[in-house]
């Protein structure tokens, strides 16, 4: 029986050993699972993006969230060069494992745009509104 259909069918407590569990992580063509940023204390959706093996691993080795760049096909640690950083406070992954959520501590905008998470374009009666600002600094 595959793990993902052991973890829907196990009890509240049961556990699995993690590295069998990121084998069978159903990665993408690319190598990739979707990660979803969100702060821990809050509940906001901070963003979306893209983990490979390596940017996973390190993540939950060392406490600060790494992505994958696709456009740059590259680690991408998050606040490298903004200061800007997320750090971990718990992972979660999905019921079929092809995702994962990532709940952290978020230093500054978790957006390149300066605003405090990714979803500021909000679409309403047929229009996109922008909601929110940048974050003065």
């Amino acid at each position: 029986m595959n793990i993902w259909i052991q973890l829907e069918n196990a009890e509240r407590g049961e556990r699995r050993p993690l590295a069998a569990v990121i084998d069978a992580i159903p990665w993408n063509a690319d190598g990739l699972i979707t990660a979803i940023a969100q702060q821990h204390d809050s509940g906001e959706v901070l963003m979306l993006a893209w983990m490979n093996r390596e940017a996973l691993l390190e993540t939950l080795t060392t406490g600060q969230v790494c992505y994958w760049s696709r456009s740059r096909q590259t680690l991408w640690r998050k606040g490298e060069s903004s200061g800007h950083r997320q750090r971990l406070v718990e992972s979660r992954l999905d019921c079929d494992g092809d995702a994962i959520l990532l709940r952290v501590d978020q230093h500054g905008p978790a957006c390149h745009t300066g605003r405090p998470n990714c979803f500021y374009n909000a679409i309403r009666n047929e229009m996109v509104e922008v909601i929110t600002a940048p974050l003065s600094h």
